[in-house]
């Protein structure tokens, strides 16, 4: 195995500093942040996302008695186990990684709560200004707008992965999507869906300037979900569950700058609305449905 670095103490200071990376000020301060979890920080490999650091719970080095493997379930965990374990750390070595192999009470102190996923990778990842947003533009995009939860922004971008979307637009962003958490809520799809940060004006104006059809999701909308047009060069724009979208949009479509349409999702109890992490996945569904539809699918 490559030469690594071996830390018990939970004080170190290389291991204090990858604690704060779990505060949204080290990581504005660094440009660095915490990957948790195998699947993931092999999904960040796999989209070219560099790491300075990864640090290894010792355990998962060791083996039962008599037996050839590494302690730990690979599937469960997505860390490869025995030589293939050993194989994958080289490689990371190779691109420049720092292997830091930590004792159990060390490890604990930068895992994601009482949470231990047996890998830690801090790597320096942000997301791109709306200006340099590179997309398909003849496929749908999600547009995000005073999202707060980490937890609910990592679930949007998992339904923006599986349905194929062109990807996700977070304008004056209430929540950093290179939160730890936000990264381990998504799988590490964060890193392979096309994601861009802006303000909501700077959003707007991408919208016009590409001719998106803005199709907003409101419990009072116009137009039933299922009877808007979702597919093709459309941008369904969510907004906070608290405020909703801003007033910006539809005096943006009332200067003629954007064509704006909203949807409503019936409401049966006594919530008047969805999470908006369901009500993106409904509608980025209905927009796969209806793009299968245009191509003759059943």
């Amino acid at each position: 195995m490559t030469h690594h670095l071996t830390i018990t103490s939970a004080a170190n200071p290389r291991v204090r500093a990858a604690a704060r990376l779990r505060e949204a000020d080290a990581r504005r301060t660094t440009g660095l942040t915490l990957i948790d979890g195998g699947r993931e920080v092999r999904r960040a490999v796999a989209a070219g996302i560099p790491f300075e650091e990864l640090f290894i719970d010792q355990e998962l080095f060791l083996r039962p008695e008599g037996a050839g493997q590494a302690s730990h379930d690979a599937d469960a965990t997505g860390i490869p186990s025995g030589e293939a374990l050993e194989t994958w750390l080289d490689d990371l070595a190779g691109r420049g990684t720092t292997i830091v192999i930590l004792a159990r009470a060390a490890f604990e102190k930068i895992a994601f709560g009482n949470r231990n996923e047996g890998c830690v990778g801090v790597a320096r990842f942000t997301v791109p200004a709306l200006e340099i947003w590179q997309v398909d533009r003849d496929l749908p995009v999600l547009i995000l707008e005073g999202v707060e939860k980490p937890g609910n922004l990592g679930a949007i971008l998992r339904t923006a992965d599986a349905a194929g979307l062109g990807g996700v637009l977070v304008c004056d962003g209430r929540t950093d999507p290179a939160n730890p958490a936000t990264i381990r809520a998504s799988l590490g799809t964060v890193f392979s869906v096309p994601m861009a940060t802006g303000t909501t004006i700077e959003t707007i104006r991408w919208c016009a300037t590409t001719s998106r059809r803005v199709i907003a999701a409101r419990p009072g909308g116009s137009t039933p979900w299922h009877a808007a047009k979702l597919a093709g060069r459309t941008a369904i724009l969510l907004g906070s569950e608290a405020h909703g979208i801003s007033p910006e949009w539809q005096a943006a479509a009332d200067a003629g700058e954007i064509v704006l349409d909203s949807v409503h999702l019936p409401m049966h109890g006594a919530a008047d609305s969805l999470n908006v992490s369901a009500t993106a996945a409904v509608l980025a569904y209905e927009s796969l449905r209806q793009h299968g539809a245009g191509r003759g699918s059943p």
